[in-house]
């Protein structure tokens, strides 16, 4: 990119009621790929942290990344409901578990969407999809990104 945009490996994340997508880009912010998905942990308490919390940390070092990319669900005319009320406190908490990799929220509108067409188009359909779907609903918003930071420079 260019001078306002620092080198290294970002997460994408795409936070669901019950699952978690992962998404990785290379280190020059050029291309974001898929990761995993991980099961939402709905029963830690609030002294644990929560597993799907706790891996992606662990992919954060694995990874070494740089920062951690949040989807952040915005009703098409721009206004935020209960859904992303709920992710901006699951960013918060990820973001006090996997200090100092700063946690920042991304605009996902049409993410799910965009992927699952995505996925159809290519004839991943059913059960596979929805195994997937978290995935490239996470690559989507981080490849959203990473092309907003590459225009805004």
């Amino acid at each position: 990119m260019s001078e306002g945009f620092t080198r290294g490996v970002r997460l994408g994340v795409d936070v669901g009621a019950v699952r978690v997508g992962v998404a990785v880009c290379d280190p020059d912010g050029i291309l974001a790929s898929p990761v995993a998905t991980v099961p939402r942990d709905q029963n830690a308490t609030d002294d644990a942290v929560p597993g799907d919390m706790a891996e992606v940390s662990r992919l954060a070092v694995e990874h070494d990344a740089v920062a951690v990319v949040v989807g952040l669900p915005v009703a098409l005319n721009g206004r935020e409901g209960p859904a992303a009320t709920l992710v901006r406190a699951y960013a918060e908490r990820l973001g006090r578990v996997i200090t100092p990799v700063p946690v920042v929220l991304a605009d996902e509108r049409m993410s799910t969407v965009v992927a699952t067409r995505r996925l159809s188009e290519r004839g991943v359909r059913g059960r596979r999809q929805r195994a997937v779907v978290d995935q490239a609903a996470a690559v989507e918003i981080l490849q959203g990104w990473l092309d907003a930071q590459r225009r805004r420079n």
